[in-house]
């Protein structure tokens, strides 16, 4: 790619990420409307997204981008326009070619070669673009010539003087989406014009669906010039042709003759439409006008040198009066235009207020807060030691104050789910025709915020998911139809916020898993025993087992048992965990628990003897003290329920140095509950999450560690595999002692 100078090459940048943006913008559109049905605004839409890719492409001298863009605008500019259809073909065509601009960005912003794969696709869809335009179809409307003349002139009403003033309304037509009011000038003949000619000639263009010939300029007979034209028409005409194009008809007359076009009435809706479309910019009111179409350029021109003449004479008239005065715009559409200005100033005004920042300029902020949050804690621990009331006061003070921007900082990296959600309408289409099925997909809780590293981590475990769920959940439409349900399938993506996390819901509405099939598979593998009772949770969690799979056949979606296994292991590594609810017949549900972020955590602070470890606060129901009766070895009892009990200095092989007071943390897990034996409870901290090293990071039961206040490494504890651990080892023994 060419070279250019720093501001040019970070304007290029963001070229690229609004392109990404337009281009999923378009995406969105065309799948809409390929379940909903054409859309006249997404159409529009559509066509501005391609639009301005191709202009801003230019700038940059991205020929090859233009090229491309200019022919895709092309098919689009007909569908508008209602000259071509948008069938789902075309939908299929243009979700291409928006793929295609998509991969030749990505090989612009990679330095990436185009290579042959690339090449040949980009002359294939430039070949279903030409086949999707054909060729230009010849004019259906005849010119008039001498002969049928006679034919335009059957439509002809002779009506009285007032017509002058007559709006585009039924006796000029109905179907007609333009109104022309003409009047020639006196001279006309004398210049040698034709007024039939200019008839003649604007049928090049369109229908004349209506004419109403004025005679109110028509002298008495005694004083009537035979060489002066008085001639004047009311037009009602249909034409894909812009304003200005028509406008241009009347090219030779117009200094002479007054010409107005306005919309028909039944149009001004459209056109209303059209400028509410138009995308957030800081434009004036007759730019908006002449971007919509209604206002020719030269009729802005007349209508600003009109109101400098009022201005000068010291009586300002608005341009928006002037325009209508004029009748070269109607008053609905001035009214729309003023508002959108309005609007978008308004959007200009929140816009400046917003700033694009770099993703890994907000990473560094992040780190930096949590080395801050760590020599708070220091600065409070100090403070505490030295016994002096207005030092602690202090600490606690800027502690405070660091928890408030450590949330404000974790705040700017957090996006909607929508945007990760985006990404599975067309995933959802693409391979539901790959399967043959019909699969909708349902989406819910768009506006629920995460950290945007999360989303990034969470994509590939939730595209496995859905696409899962299409291939081995939803059934054919001929098995769906003989159990009574509809023959299209649904997939729904649902996610909210729960008990200071994110939930994520993957369901389908299929067949549900079959347990009986999934226990004979494990069986095969060797899994479980026979003799195994397991619940239907368990008998379900085996699916994550690496290898497993029930798919009788192998498939480019699934069915080589590599997937399930990486889903968990994916989600376990960013603290989640994934649950599996199941109902035959009805479908499934995989849900999905992630923490609000990656990088500082709440943490509970427990000692081990003389060491500090952390527990995740959101894992943390309550603290008891340790029972000094028990009834059965290993559980305490707890509301009248039994608790079972893991002590954590017999994981970690610590000795503990007092016996007699002990505590009881009771941690959750799903539907997993368990009391964690400590030796104490040293409350709350903010937690910053530290990496272990390849050393350390297989140990089982610690998750990660952090840094304390003191300089000390304190683990952080690994909450799902002790539950895990407690339990393999509960189904082996009788009873867990705890000494």
């Amino acid at each position: 790619m060419m070279d250019l100078d720093p501001q040019m090459a970070a304007a290029l940048q963001t070229f690229f990420e609004e392109s990404r943006d337009l281009l999923q913008e378009m995406e969105s559109a065309l799948l809409f409307m390929e379940d909903h049905g054409a859309d006249l605004e997404r159409i529009h839409a559509v066509f501005r997204a391609a639009h301005t890719i191709k202009g801003s492409a230019g700038l940059f001298g991205l020929e090859e981008v233009v090229r491309f863009t200019h022919r895709l605008e092309n098919l689009l500019d007909q569908i508008r326009s209602g000259t071509k259809t948008l069938t789902p073909t075309n939908i299929t065509l243009l979700l291409s070619c928006g793929d295609h601009i998509g991969d030749y960005l990505d090989r612009l912003v990679s330095a990436a070669p185009l290579d042959q794969h690339f090449l040949s696709e980009d002359l294939r869809l430039l070949a279903e673009l030409q086949a999707a335009l054909g060729t230009k179809e010849q004019s259906q409307h005849l010119p008039i010539s001498k002969e049928n003349e006679l034919q335009l002139f059957e439509h002809i009403e002779v009506s009285s003087p007032s017509v002058t003033e007559m709006p585009a309304d039924e006796k000029v037509s109905t179907s007609a989406n333009w109104h022309i009011s003409l009047r020639f000038g006196i001279d006309t003949f004398r210049d040698g014009m034709d007024p039939l000619s200019f008839l003649r000639y604007l049928q090049q263009l369109g229908d004349i669906t209506g004419l109403v010939t004025l005679t109110d300029a028509l002298p008495v007979l005694p004083e009537m010039d035979a060489e002066s034209c008085y001639l004047g028409f009311e037009i009602g005409f249909r034409s894909v042709a812009d304003k200005a194009t028509i406008l241009d008809v009347f090219d030779f007359v117009k200094e002479s003759s007054v010409v107005h076009l306005l919309p028909a009435h039944s149009q001004i809706g459209a056109y209303l439409k059209m400028i509410q479309q138009l995308p957030e910019a800081d434009q004036h009111l007759g730019e908006i006008l002449v971007a919509v179409g209604s206002l020719t350029s030269e009729e802005l021109q007349r209508a600003l040198a009109l109101q400098e003449n009022t201005d000068q004479t010291g009586q300002h008239q608005p341009l928006g009066e002037i325009l209508v005065d004029q009748k070269m715009v109607q008053e609905p559409v001035v009214q729309g235009a003023l508002e959108k200005q309005q609007q978008q100033r308004e959007s200009q005004s929140a816009e400046r207020q917003l700033l694009r920042v770099r993703a890994s300029d907000l990473d560094y902020l992040v780190d930096l807060v949590g080395e801050l949050v760590i020599a708070s804690a220091a600065n409070r621990l100090f403070a505490g030691q030295d016994a002096l009331e207005a030092r602690l006061e202090s600490a606690t003070q800027v502690a405070r104050l660091v928890e408030e921007i450590r949330d404000g900082a974790l705040r700017l990296r957090m996006i909607d789910v929508s945007e990760l959600f985006q990404r599975f309408p067309r995933v959802v289409r693409d391979t539901a025709r790959t399967l043959g099925k019909d699969i909708r997909l349902e989406m819910h809780g768009e506006g629920t915020e995460l950290d945007k590293s999360m989303a990034e981590k969470i994509t590939d475990p939730l595209m496995h998911l859905v696409r899962n769920a299409m291939d081995h959940g939803i059934e054919a439409a001929e098995q769906r139809l003989q159990v009574g349900k509809p023959a299209q399938g649904c997939i729904a993506l649902h996610a909210r916020h729960d008990s200071g996390g994110i939930v994520i819901e993957v369901s389908d509405d299929g067949a549900g898993l079959n347990r009986e099939k999934i226990q004979r598979k494990a069986l095969e593998k060797g899994l479980i025993t026979a003799d195994q009772v397991l619940s239907d949770q368990e008998i379900y969690a085996l699916i994550f087992a690496p290898g497993f799979s029930t798919a009788d056949t192998i498939s480019d979606i699934s069915g080589r048992g590599v997937g399930m296994d990486v889903v968990r292991q994916n989600i376990e590594s960013v603290r989640g965990r994934i649950e599996i609810h199941s109902v035959p017949g009805r479908g499934s549900t995989m849900r999905i628990h992630l923490p609000l972020t990656l990088s500082i955590i709440d943490g509970f602070l427990v000692r081990l003897a003389q060491d500090t470890y952390v527990i995740p606060s959101e894992s943390v129901e309550e603290c008891l003290e340790y029972p000094k009766v028990q009834g059965t070895v290993g559980y305490m009892e707890l509301r009248d329920q039994p608790l079972p009990l893991l002590d954590l200095n017999a994981v970690f092989n610590k000795r503990a140095t007092d016996e007699g007071r002990r505590n009881v943390v009771v941690v959750r897990h799903g539907l997993e509950r368990i009391g964690m034996v400590v030796s104490g409870i040293l409350g709350s901290q903010q937690t910053v999450i530290k990496p272990l090293g390849k050393l350390f990071e297989q140990v089982p039961g610690i998750a990660s560690a952090t840094i304390l206040g003191n300089g000390d490494v304190a683990p952080i504890l690994d909450i799902p595999t002790l539950i895990q651990r407690h339990n393999a080892i509960s189904a082996k023994s009788a009873h867990t002692y705890i000494h």
